[in-house]
């Protein structure tokens, strides 16, 4: 798996600028209505799981631990659509789901950076990226009942945190394996 995390560094890349972007947005219109709000959230939510799930094929394809970043991938996909589908869902159920997702996907994210702490140095990176998904969620899921421009800010917050970190991260691996960087295959150092 190290070395399957650190040829996809830029999965985990665009994942953080795409964080930020939706991070930038929630603060440059901190007035976002509950349905922009749903669709950003649900946009985001879909295409984070479909980045995980991309993740974990490539995983099981190189025979490699795969099984985190599949739930992360099906828990991401399920609130897109659940999101999606419904979005006229009240502020309550919103704010309940936001949370329960960042709780699960902080999770994950910690267990995996235990399972890496073993293969490469900088894994805190990816338990600071949990411990802020799950802080988010705990936040998000004791005050369900906020005000929509709050939660807005919240969410902003966490999104920015989340993806300065992710673009840390995988920057990070791909100075961490410098015969990475390419696309080419790996080279055999004892030739």
């Amino acid at each position: 798996m190290p070395l399957l995390i650190a040829r996809s560094w830029w999965s985990l890349a665009l994942r953080g600028l795409l964080a930020v972007l939706v991070g930038i947005a929630t603060f440059v219109w901190p007035g976002v209505t509950l349905a922009v709000l749903v669709l950003l959230f649900g946009a985001y939510a879909l295409i984070d799981g479909a980045l995980s799930l991309m993740g974990a094929f490539r995983a099981s394809a190189a025979h490699e631990r795969w099984g985190a970043l599949l739930l992360e991938g099906v828990v991401g996909l399920a609130a897109g659509v659940v999101t999606l589908a419904w979005p006229a869902i009240t502020m309550f159920v919103l704010t309940l789901m936001i949370g329960a997702w960042a709780v699960v996907t902080g999770v994950l994210e910690i267990l995996a950076a235990i399972r890496l702490r073993r293969h490469i140095a900088g894994e805190w990176l990816l338990a600071l990226i949990g411990v802020a998904s799950v802080v988010f969620g705990v936040m998000v899921l004791i005050a369900p009942l906020i005000g929509a421009i709050v939660l807005a800010l919240w969410f902003g917050a966490y999104e920015l945190v989340f993806g300065i970190l992710l673009i840390a991260l995988g920057f990070r691996l791909r100075t961490h394996h410098p015969a990475l960087s390419h696309t080419g295959p790996l080279q055999n150092p004892a030739r």
